[in-house]
């Protein structure tokens, strides 16, 4: 675990991108309370639920990629030596892809995401993550 609650949130992304379930499930609290929203679904509770989404999900994408931007982190309580909690929110640039051989078959997407990771020991863990895709308007290029 780390110090830094931004490396704990690109472990994150690294995860997904690598297919890793081991790193995955070891970034996330184990706590019935714990939730996550993928864009256009519904919540889920519990780490268990969380871990078998984000398992299936990698298990069904041939390639993924996420270039972040617009990082934002706020640390709670603020004024403290030692914050507990961290709300992550950044945009999601998404590179996606089944078959690598053609140059047709990616595709791209964006999403604005929230995470909030807690301190647990010395380091950092994902308590929620929230994640809605951004809808690109004719016009706003």
């Amino acid at each position: 675990m780390t110090n830094d609650p931004l490396i704990a949130h690109r472990s994150f992304y690294d995860a997904v991108e690598s297919g890793d379930v081991d790193l995955m499930a070891s970034l996330w609290v184990d706590d019935p309370g714990t939730s996550c929203v993928h864009p256009g679904a519904v919540p889920l509770r519990g780490t268990s639920q969380v871990l078998r989404s984000w398992t299936v999900l990698m298990a069904n994408v041939g390639y993924i990629q996420f270039f972040l931007t617009d990082i934002d982190v706020v640390l709670l309580p603020r004024g403290s030596d030692e914050p507990d909690t961290a709300v992550v929110v950044c945009t999601e640039n998404i590179l996606s892809g089944e078959q690598m051989a053609s140059p047709d078959a990616f595709a791209g997407g964006r999403a604005v995401c929230t995470s909030i990771l807690v301190r647990v020991g010395g380091g950092w863990k994902f308590w929620s993550r929230h994640a809605s895709p951004i809808a690109d308007l004719p016009g706003e290029h």
